[in-house]
């Protein structure tokens, strides 16, 4: 089951199609898989990005790379090193599926979650094959743009705001439980929507339709 299934019925109706919300939430997907990628360079490397190389191996810019998850195809920038021995794990060289994680990092964006929370939850998708310092440059990487996001400035006036919650499975105590993201849409004076916010609430009641 897609995390959309769970929504309400007049939540969906305000948009074109389930395609649309896919988009939206596919956005944020997007951020996180890059600065994950970024993270997982940093480990590579050695050093964080801003630090002085300690070794012959340096960054070396981004390429583009195009991948499917049950939110649609997008194109994400993949970091590169100079001597091209970084491979990345959650989007290893020649694939394009990134499968499973979809329903992590779109939760790692909604307010309440610490950073030990969102350290937790890398742990879970990298499934312990990578070293306790990678997982901490990945964790930080994802929870500065995280903080970036949810700061970022809206526009002044929406026409019309929506909200509504999906459910989501998330590691909490080391136990997978449900938890409820509430999601806020807005319409600009544009015509185009925009997700304002999501953030979880304490209870993990299903919505219902």
């Amino acid at each position: 089951m897609k995390p959309e299934d769970l929504l309400t019925d007049d939540f969906l109706k305000q948009f074109k199609s389930r395609e649309a919300l896919n988009g939206f939430l596919g956005q944020l997907q997007k951020r996180g898989i890059e600065k994950m990628l970024e993270g997982e360079l940093d480990g590579h490397l050695g050093y964080d990005k801003h630090e002085q190389s300690a070794n012959s191996n340096s960054r070396n810019g981004y390429g583009k790379k195009k991948i499917r998850t049950s939110y649609g195809e997008s194109e994400i920038s993949v970091p590169r090193d100079r001597d091209a021995s970084f491979n990345p794990m959650i989007v290893p060289k020649r694939e394009n599926m990134v499968d499973g994680i979809e329903e992590v990092i779109v939760s790692l964006y909604a307010k309440g979650m610490s950073v030990s929370d969102i350290e937790e939850q890398i742990k879970d998708v990298y499934n312990f094959d990578v070293s306790a310092s990678t997982i901490s440059r990945i964790t930080s990487r994802i929870a500065e743009d995280i903080v970036s996001w949810q700061n970022r400035p809206l526009e002044p006036v929406y026409l019309i705001v929506w909200m509504d919650g999906i459910v989501f499975k998330v590691r909490e105590n080391s136990k997978v439980i449900n938890k409820t993201i509430y999601i806020a849409v807005g319409l600009k004076r544009d015509g185009y929507k925009e997700v304002l916010a999501c953030g979880w609430v304490k209870t993990s009641l299903r919505p219902t339709g």
